[in-house]
């Protein structure tokens, strides 16, 4: 289907065709399967100094909120606000951040706009400094929240959870680290964050590489040289191999590009990448902003990206082009084809920048993505695409099959060896696996019963936030809950939920709470009947984690799944449920009371 950017565009039909080969070729039988953790070795966090340690620390407190990303700290944060600081908060990291602690690839940023991803800028009275703020700035405001609202003495850094038992006598939470901490907690929050546990494709003989190798999320200044900010001066003799080509790689190869002497990217799939028009913040209007605004600008974005077309487009940036209407809400066939029309021509769209960037034509073909722009997230950047032109820079397109093995050397690819130096991991973050083996620990609730067990089949929640047989347990996590293209939006709002959940036991002496398992079901069916359309449309789609790389949908998948519609109605059913007399659908334990409400 190769054709120039005069030829006359393909037919619903053809283009149908060649997603359907698309998708096929990339199947996998493995599934998830496919993925592996990150061995001891390349997890080791590069940017703490070894040989940390402290004394144990034993306590109560009424929240252990496990996860120092941007949902903990908001958690802790707005239960201060309701005058709860009894809060203790675990990190891996050493620091606070959560995933913009660990990714400080060279040209990482965030692809949402600042004004609207970085949460309490009134609060703060903080100005990004560009329009898509870095990571390294991001970092940075990570750590300034945490100062403004008094953080750090409630953070237990360098340590993770190694067990977390509900105790049904004590009505509290016992929660050990691999500190040898001690912990009791009336409430525990887990805020494990939707990108953190980092992954790596299970490529035969991987083990068996010489060379140099990390993750973008263990990026190792060390040996490249530079930093965040500064040219990686370490690359210019080397051969670099990089596998991925998603939103990761995409910010990084042109970064690469500039510093290594070769640079080869192994593509699997290629990523849709429309223009970015970064941009530094123009001081005068920000200063002239009016009490409110952000939020406003916030949920108006929102309403943009899930095709509630606001009558004024305040962001009007890539995202809030490319998502007017939503293309998975189809009624009848008629209308089915007609969005799934404006979906064929938002890509083709995305297909023919790349044949006018990249110069090569065989090279532009492969880097063209047929896929819905809903299967996938797209990415925005304005110097991925010219990098291909640079006459150190060669792709390695797999065909959909990815690299076939690792030898000592390096990657081989349709019996083509390619000797690296150096092999960086762009492969990203688990999303939808279970979420214990997420979290990195197993608990349990009532009986013992651990979450494993409860979850074999699937989850279930209460708006993905409460749990029935864990009491007092809070979650923020995409499965049975939120979903949007601003991540902070639903961390915002969870966090709220939260807070709210909380301060409500507090104040009315409740010491359990937990759903019955009859709301649970109906929350379900809630999701069933929102995502029906989408699910009709993820089928089609390449292999992602959006759909867990396609595997066939079975009980779990039918339970863990996200709410599909837009993120503002999701918050609706929160708010609703919040200003409800009663915790519906829940069943309380007041003190001194031993029957249920």
């Amino acid at each position: 289907m190769e054709q120039s950017s005069d030829a006359e565009p393909p037919s619903i039909d053809e283009l149908r065709e060649r997603y359907r080969r698309e998708q096929q070729k990339r199947l996998r039988p493995e599934g998830m399967a496919q993925w592996r953790e990150l061995n001891e070795e390349l997890d080791r966090d590069p940017f703490v100094a070894p040989g940390f340690t402290r004394d144990p620390v034993v306590e109560e407190t009424t929240v252990v909120i496990v996860g120092g990303g941007f949902a903990g700290m908001l958690t802790a944060i707005d239960l201060a606000k309701h005058g709860i600081t009894d809060v203790r908060i675990i990190e891996k990291a050493g620091d606070f951040g959560g995933t913009w602690y660990w990714n400080r690839y060279p040209g990482c940023m965030c692809d949402v706009e600042s004004y609207v991803y970085l949460p309490l800028l009134e609060e703060t009275g903080f100005m990004p400094s560009e329009r898509y703020a870095s990571a390294t700035e991001i970092f940075e405001y990570s750590k300034l929240l945490a100062r403004t609202f008094d953080l750090y003495p409630h953070a237990l850094f360098q340590t993770d959870v190694t067990g977390a038992e509900w105790d049904e006598e004590g009505q509290r939470w016992r929660v050990t680290t691999s500190r040898g901490d001690r912990l009791s907690g009336r409430f525990m929050v887990l805020a494990g964050g939707i990108l953190h546990k980092a992954k790596m494709p299970g490529i035969p003989g991987i083990e068996d590489f010489e060379g140099k190798a990390f993750h973008t999320s263990r990026w190792d200044y060390s040996f490249t040289g530079g930093s965040p900010t500064e040219p990686m001066n370490g690359l210019a003799d080397k051969r670099v191999g990089i596998i991925g080509t998603g939103a990761t790689a995409v910010q990084v190869v042109p970064q690469i590009a500039r510093a290594a002497k070769e640079l080869f990217v192994f593509q699997r799939t290629p990523g849709a990448v429309g223009v970015r028009n970064q941009q530094p913040t123009d001081v005068e209007w920000f200063q002239s902003l009016k009490p409110g605004w952000q939020k406003e600008r916030i949920v108006n974005f929102t309403q943009a990206v899930t095709g509630a077309q606001p009558e004024v487009d305040l962001v009007a940036d890539g995202w809030t082009e490319l998502m007017w209407v939503d293309t998975q809400k189809a009624v009848d066939p008629e209308e089915a084809e007609a969005l799934e029309r404006i979906d064929f021509e938002a890509m083709e769209s995305i297909r023919r920048r790349v044949e006018e960037i990249v110069e090569d034509p065989e090279t532009a073909e492969k880097l063209k993505p047929y896929w819905g722009k809903h299967c996938k997230r797209v990415c925005f950047h304005d110097e991925y695409l010219p990098a291909f032109n640079l006459p150190n820079v060669h792709l390695v397109d797999t065909d959909g099959r990815g690299v076939d093995e690792l030898t000592t050397r390096g990657p081989v690819v349709n019996g083509v060896e390619y000797p690296v130096d150096l092999l960086i991991y762009a492969s990203g973050f688990e999303v939808t696996t279970d979420l214990h083996h997420r979290l990195g620990f197993d608990l349990k609730g009532l009986g013992g019963a651990a979450l494993s067990e409860r979850w074999a089949k699937g989850a279930h929640t209460l708006h993905g936030v409460l749990a029935s047989g864990f009491p007092n347990l809070l979650l923020i996590s995409l499965v049975q809950g939120g979903f949007g293209t601003n991540f902070s939006h639903l961390l915002s709002e969870s966090a709220k939920h939260v807070a709210h959940i909380v301060e409500t036991c507090v104040e009315q002496g409740i010491v359990e709470i937990e759903p019955e398992e009859a709301a649970e079901e109906e929350w379900l069916s809630v999701l069933h009947a929102v995502g029906f359309g989408g699910a009709r449309y993820f089928q089609n789609c390449t292999p992602s984690f959006y759909n867990s790389e396609q595997q066939s949908i079975d009980a779990r998948a039918a339970r863990n799944l996200t709410y599909s519609g837009s993120l503002l109605d999701y918050i609706g059913y929160l708010e609703r449920w919040r200003q409800a007399p009663d915790f519906a659908g829940v069943n309380v334990l007041r003190e001194e009371v031993s029957e249920s409400e």
